[in-house]
């Protein structure tokens, strides 16, 4: 019996043993896998790092009053060497004030459908503290350049032409202006087309109008690669300019096709410009240097306002009533001065 129990009690410490080494053996491999562990997930996001490229963007290039502005050459050996592609984002947010009269809602909605890159916003309150409206209406609307249609009295349409947020800004007097509904001419062409500008040579004389053409430029040429746009000219826009007035005219480009619907060789001396509308004129009133506003770059000193113009018809119709009063006052005058005679016959036949 003691003999048993000292085999036993052996027995028992050995399993006691193994249990033991094997409890070691398993806390060691867990230890070396998370270990292992640890150095696969370091290694993999290293790996999946890509090289990071350098954040900072490309300068564009200096914009001035009159344009973009010509690269030095050191600037152009720069440029050509670290690749930068300039490419053209511009937006144009097109809104008008409240109580506008419906042909001029007309027109704002025509120049809208003219215009692929355009974006149309709610009415805004014509008030002094516009300009800073509608700042925060193209921020928010991520747009660059701004049209507003500013109606006064139902009657004087004027229009601002901004690039914002930092100027310059020009304020317009419209005349002349009909509608693409009211014409009914018969040109037509595809709608978000773009179109090719053309101006007149006078816009090169002054440089204010310098100004002016590079504006209008930036605002009603439509970008190369803008979504909404089709990569066709079947359309011109024309400025003219008049009597210090620049006349807008949209013309379609008719081409002459054959029966296989190709163009005829020597075909293109043949193209005729059918116009599609609107018309409007564009009066220049005022250049500021900031948006919607700052230090005044240019004023037309041929500007006359309507109100003016207004008041002085009815001083005209006015003075129409006085020369009556003046002409009735002095035949009375004149009858006092010079009385007639007394007629010998006068009673001859009332016996």
């Amino acid at each position: 019996m003691a003999g048993q129990k000292a085999q036993l009690s052996r027995r028992g410490n050995m399993e006691a043993q193994l249990c033991s080494r094997i409890r070691q053996e398993s806390f060691a491999l867990v230890e070396e896998k998370g270990k292992m562990g640890k150095k696969r997930k370091h290694s993999e996001a290293n790996v999946a790092e890509p090289p990071k490229k350098d954040s900072d963007a490309p300068e564009r290039p200096k914009r001035t009053l009159l344009g973009w502005k010509d690269p030095t050459p050191t600037e152009t050996k720069e440029i050509e060497s670290s690749s930068p592609i300039f490419r053209n984002k511009e937006k144009v947010l097109v809104t008008c004030s409240r109580r506008i009269s419906y042909r001029y809602r007309h027109l704002m909605l025509s120049i809208v459908s003219l215009l692929p890159h355009a974006k149309k916003d709610n009415k805004v309150e014509s008030k002094e503290s516009k300009g800073a409206t509608l700042n925060e209406l193209v921020e928010l609307k991520n747009c660059s350049s701004c049209l507003f249609f500013e109606c006064r009295k139902q009657k004087d349409l004027y229009l601002w032409m901004a690039k914002c947020p930092n100027g310059p800004s020009v304020k317009f007097m419209v005349d002349a202006v009909h509608t693409m509904e009211e014409l009914k001419l018969t040109g037509n062409h595809l709608k978000g087309s773009r179109p090719l500008l053309t101006f007149s040579t006078n816009f090169d004389k002054d440089p204010h109008w310098k100004l002016l053409k590079e504006m209008i430029t930036q605002i009603f040429g439509t970008p190369k690669e803008h979504r909404k746009a089709k990569p066709y000219h079947d359309h011109v826009f024309a400025f003219s300019l008049a009597d210090d007035h620049i006349w807008f005219r949209n013309y379609q480009i008719s081409v002459p096709h054959n029966e296989s619907d190709k163009v005829d060789r020597g075909g293109l001396d043949k193209i005729t410009l059918v116009e599609v509308g609107p018309r409007f004129c564009l009066n220049p009133i005022k250049i500021f240097g900031g948006s919607f506003g700052g230090p005044t770059l240019y004023e037309n000193p041929f500007y006359i306002s309507p109100n003016e113009i207004r008041a002085l018809k009815k001083r005209k119709a006015a003075g129409k009533y006085a020369k009556k009063v003046k002409a009735k006052t002095r035949r009375k005058m004149h009858e006092l001065e010079n009385p007639l005679e007394a007629d010998e016959f006068a009673d001859m036949w009332k016996e």
